[in-house]
C-alpha cells in the first residue's frame, strides 16, 4: 500500500528532475556552443517550470504528512 506508493512518487520524482537537470544542462551547452539566446532562454523557462513541479510535489507531500493522521 503507502510504502509501494511512495517509493513509486520518489522514483517518478527523481527521474523528472534528472530529465530537467539534463535537459536544462544540454541547453546551456547549446547557447554556449551556438550563442543563440533561443536556448539559454528555454533553459530558463525550463528551469521556472522545474522549480513549480517542485513545490507543487513538496506541497503535496506536506499536505498528505498533515491529513495522514487524520484518516
Amino acid at each position: 500500500g503507502g510504502v509501494f506508493r511512495k517509493c513509486v512518487a520518489k522514483l517518478i520524482m527523481s527521474f523528472l528532475l534528472l530529465f530537467a537537470v539534463l535537459s536544462i544542462g544540454g541547453s546551456m551547452i547549446l547557447w554556449s556552443l551556438t550563442g543563440n539566446p533561443r536556448y539559454k532562454a528555454w533553459a530558463w523557462k525550463a528551469f521556472r517550470a522545474t522549480v513549480v513541479v517542485l513545490f507543487v510535489l513538496l506541497a503535496l507531500f506536506a499536505i498528505e504528512r498533515v491529513l495522514a493522521p487524520i484518516a
